[in-house]
């Protein structure tokens, strides 16, 4: 038995961003961006040490909202001609380079282009889920799920609607993955009580709470961060060590600011001239990341105050880089291990997205971490929560604190002077669709669709990502007007399927442009009889 167990959870989550309206919409990018820089080169690296058949064991937890896109055969299509002008591009790069420091980069533009769209296109037929769930079935990721889209449970009141994210976050994951979630990644690591009582309806075993969440629980958990709790539902809480996650999380104290790695906001697209990457930014002439850069981290104030990339050198830093992660795990284990009767469990969660995509290496370092777990260290084991749930299931419990991993650690970042008026708009409905749902328990045609489409409107506008957008000022005009439209069309159709009045024409652009969870059924907003609440003695 190794001395400790280490828990790598990776969350890979993206709003809902589908226009079918405008092929070139700005937003959409987002989604084309994780794919070629976090999705796909995260499959690459488990498929590596599969072939290897190097052990391993990680927790992944896929969005429904990501799981739809993904699957979706429009914005398959769009991506797969995003990524054919990315490869046209860096064809052209491979030539404009050659003699200066930067060509070496440029090659490995090229080849991981092309390596992405054998991945996409003739490895997985442009639908990515069926590579995670591939790996599923390998036993080597246990995939989780996270509330429908993304909504911050603890300010969604209405229990029946806290019920329907949860309801069909299930559904969509067994759908499409071929089983019910063991786990749940809480959006934004937000929890309030009453919150497990809903996972343990629907046979979800485990969730992840930010330090303080468990460290304050009701009775003060006698192993620390270093075992999980039972919540008095019985659903077992995991919570995120602090150490480990700061050593890849900051960007000034973590490894992701060294100055050999790549420089994330020096981009072509907005160094080259106008004439040459007209053809691969914005038609309307908007600069945009294009993903080719050449720069690594240096200077850190001046973006033109930056030395050449050199790949060799942040591959050998990311080996150091590993090696230093597990070495401070070993020690951190060694330590715990001498106040534990069992062996200690170190849970490290990150935004998937950050592997790739803000840190280029990520993904590298993550290859590189598990080799070495696996041939030069006994001490750790990669394990999920399940593994862990089934060697040790008697643990403590206690009812965990209200909590999230946002600024100051509780709701500010999401109930705050720049967002705080979208809540009564987003209880308001919630409270009217629970009222549809009571009011036509057999719906069928025409109203069942208007019913789920209502549905479906609501849980778009009750996305955390709208809030946490306002909050931090980021492209903030589109998280209002994504708001207003979904809360407005679930107004229209209130009014429409209340006074029997339903414009099919409406209706059926609806269902086109908001197709997300084909298989919704509004009668996941209908009222239950609650369950008797436990009790802590």
């Amino acid at each position: 038995m190794a001395k400790g167990y280490l828990t790598i959870v990776l969350h890979a989550h993206l709003p809902y961003v589908r226009h079918p309206e405008d092929e070139n919409f700005l937003e959409e990018r987002w989604f084309y961006e994780a794919i070629t820089e976090t999705y796909i080169p995260l499959i690459d690296t488990f498929t590596r040490l599969v072939r290897d058949n190097i052990p391993f064991r990680l927790t992944f937890s896929l969005s429904p909202t990501l799981v739809s896109m993904l699957t979706d055969p429009l914005l398959q299509q769009r991506y797969l001609r995003h990524l054919n002008k990315l490869i046209e591009l860096a064809h052209k790069e491979e030539s404009r380079t050659y003699g200066t420091p930067f060509h070496q980069t440029a090659l490995m533009y090229k080849d991981k282009f092309q390596r992405a769209y054998d991945i996409f296109v003739h490895e997985n037929d442009c639908n990515l889920v069926q590579a995670f769930k591939r790996l599923q079935d390998l036993n080597r990721l246990e995939i989780i799920t996270c509330a429908a889209t993304h909504g911050f449970l603890p300010l969604i009141f209405n229990r029946q609607a806290v019920r329907a994210q949860i309801e069909t976050a299930v559904n969509v994951h067994r759908h499409h993955l071929g089983q019910v979630p063991w786990g749940i990644w809480l959006p934004e690591c937000g929890y309030a009580p009453g919150i497990d009582d809903i996972l343990q309806e629907y046979g979800i075993r485990y969730f992840f709470l930010d330090s303080h969440g468990l460290l304050y629980a009701y009775h003060r958990p006698r192993f620390g961060l270093y075992a999980p709790i039972y919540c008095p539902s019985g659903v077992a809480a995991f919570g995120r060590d602090i150490e480990s996650s700061k050593q890849v999380w900051s960007a000034t104290e973590g490894y992701p600011g060294d100055p050999d790695y790549r420089e994330f906001y020096r981009d072509i697209g907005y160094d080259l001239d106008y004439d040459y990457i007209k053809d691969y930014i914005h038609p309307d002439g908007i600069r945009v990341h294009t993903g080719i850069k050449y720069h690594r981290i240096t200077g850190k104030v001046d973006l033109a105050d930056k030395q050449p990339y050199h790949p060799d050198w942040a591959a050998n830093k990311a080996d150091i880089h590993a090696a230093n992660f597990m070495f401070n795990r070993e020690k951190q284990i060694e330590y715990l291990s001498t106040m534990m009767e069992r062996p200690p469990l170190i849970i490290a969660p990150y935004d998937a997205e950050l592997f790739g995509h803000w840190w280029y290496e990520g993904p590298l370092w993550l290859e590189l971490l598990i080799r070495k777990i696996s041939s030069q260290t006994q001490n750790i084991e990669l394990v999920t929560p399940s593994d862990y749930l089934r060697r040790f299931n008697c643990n403590q419990v206690t009812r965990p604190c209200p909590s999230t991993w946002g600024a100051a650690g509780y709701n500010q970042v999401w109930l705050n002077e720049k967002n705080h008026w979208i809540y009564r708009h987003l209880h308001m409905a919630a409270d009217r669709m629970n009222e549809l749902a009571d009011l036509f328990p057999r719906a069928e045609g025409t109203l069942a669709r208007a019913l789920n489409q209502a549905g479906r409107e609501l849980m778009l506008a009750q996305s955390s990502d709208w809030a946490f957008i306002m909050a931090t000022g980021t492209m903030v005009p589109y998280a209002i007007r994504r708001t207003k439209e979904h809360i407005a069309n679930f107004l229209r159709l209130y009014d429409e399927i209340k006074y029997c009045r339903i414009n099919e024409e409406f209706l059926s652009h609806l269902e086109r442009h908001n197709n997300i969870f084909p298989h919704i059924n509004y009668r996941s907003w209908r009222t239950r009889t609650e369950p008797q609440q436990s009790a802590i003695s």
